[in-house]
């Protein structure tokens, strides 16, 4: 007769004993194999080529490239382009790269893009089991903090080339405004006032929204400003995919305010990218 499902021994038994409000702590006591970070014993002590040196021994993995964000009237909101690269190659032209991250809040991710989905699905986990096990939703200040001690336990990994890098972004229902975090690959966290981006093309965004980006924007001019942002990235680094008119393909955009996490329409981001590419084309038949 087989073990009831709450006896000793069990998965059951075995949570209660273990009770955290931490999924990830919890899983790091019971099955530390199956965290994001326990990958760089399965790759053999990869290591990654000193600078000058011979080709690099890092595996060709899809890499995601360009997220953008930035704070509006009544909130915030998060961008990502839908290109990922492998070395010179376009591994996909419709990889996602900002989730929903909980009711009130968004992630996105640049950087080795399997372990960057390993790391959101866990962060969703953690925020759910937290909301679970407390009753309660986890402070947006908390979760900032979660999300750092997690890219904090890929550092082996990111040491050996294969770097997670994300953004987070939230309304803090405390504040009542919106909040945008950035981080470095140790798991640093850092508070971002206006607008950031990160990746490959993040540079040249960051050009972009400095001369785009105003206090107070409304929703809808926050949408064109990201689009635009991301649509200068694309002119000027290939990893970058800018919007594609021909597959009617357009950037993954969320925003976040009181109302909670809303996922922009491809309708309205095919207007701005339309808006975007019509303004640039008269531009360049005057010149």
């Amino acid at each position: 007769m087989g073990m009831p499902a709450g006896g000793p021994g069990s998965v059951f038994s075995q949570i209660a004993h273990s009770a955290t409000a931490s999924f990830s702590e919890y899983l790091a006591r019971t099955a530390p194999e199956l965290l994001p970070g326990a990958r760089s014993a399965a790759l053999g002590g990869l290591q990654a080529p000193a600078a000058g040196g011979p080709g690099s021994a890092v595996p060709q993995v899809p890499h995601a490239t360009t997220i953008v964000a930035m704070a509006f009237a009544g909130g915030v909101l998060m961008a990502g382009d839908r290109r990922a690269t492998m070395g010179n190659v376009i591994a996909s032209r419709h990889i996602e790269k900002v989730f929903p991250a909980d009711q009130y809040s968004v992630l996105g991710i640049a950087g080795t893009a399997g372990l960057a989905l390993d790391v959101t699905r866990l962060f969703q986990v953690e925020l759910e089991h937290y909301e679970k096990i407390e009753g309660t939703l986890l402070s947006l200040e908390g979760k900032a903090n979660r999300l750092g001690a997690m890219i904090q336990g890929n550092l082996a990994l990111a040491l050996q080339g294969l770097a997670v890098v994300p953004l987070f972004a939230g309304y803090d229902t405390d504040r009542r405004a919106g909040r945008l975090f950035s981080y470095d690959v140790t798991g640093g966290r850092y508070e971002e006032l206006e607008h950031h981006s990160v990746g490959s093309g993040a540079f040249f965004a960051r050009g972009a929204l400095k001369k785009l980006w105003k206090p107070n924007l409304d929703e809808d001019a926050a949408v064109r400003v990201a689009v635009e942002a991301l649509y200068d990235a694309a002119d000027d680094d290939s990893a970058t995919g800018g919007p594609d008119v021909v597959r009617q393909l357009w950037p993954v955009v969320y925003t976040v305010n009181a109302a909670g996490v809303r996922r922009i329409p491809d309708r309205e981001l095919a207007a701005a990218a339309e808006t975007v590419i019509a303004s640039r084309t008269v531009a360049g038949r005057e010149a």
